[in-house]
């Protein structure tokens, strides 16, 4: 089975990186370069995990998980992001991310926690 993986991150060197990644994976892959891009989608809405960046303009990543959750929108999300903090991360995981990671993050453990995502959602 071909798993969905959702991007949004504002800088376009990343998602090309993570989409490449995620198709030698096996898995599609949608990129937006902003939190209100992947809203407005209609193929947003068939989403297996969602990496999401916090330093994206406008919206933020928290802000996104924040509405997402509170339409009742259980997706897995992960966090990619040059503005690692721990106030911030403290708050992604608090309100549900199932990881946070720094810019620049290893590749392999993306990938593996991504894995993990997918199991855990029954995918």
């Amino acid at each position: 089975m071909e798993h969905r993986i959702i991007i949004v991150d504002d800088e376009g060197e990343v998602r090309s990186a993570l989409r490449r990644l995620f198709k030698v994976a096996g898995m599609k892959t949608q990129s937006y370069a902003s939190a209100e891009d992947f809203l407005d989608a209609p193929c947003g809405h068939r989403c297996d995990c969602l990496i999401l960046d916090h330093g994206l303009p406008g919206m933020s990543g928290l802000e996104l998980q924040s509405r997402l959750a509170a339409s009742h929108r259980r997706l897995p999300i992960i966090f990619v992001s040059a503005q690692d903090d721990a106030h911030t991360r403290a708050q992604a995981m608090q309100a549900g991310a199932l990881a946070f990671f720094g810019k620049p993050f290893s590749d392999e453990v993306l990938l593996r926690t991504v894995q993990t995502a997918l199991q855990l959602a029954g995918h």
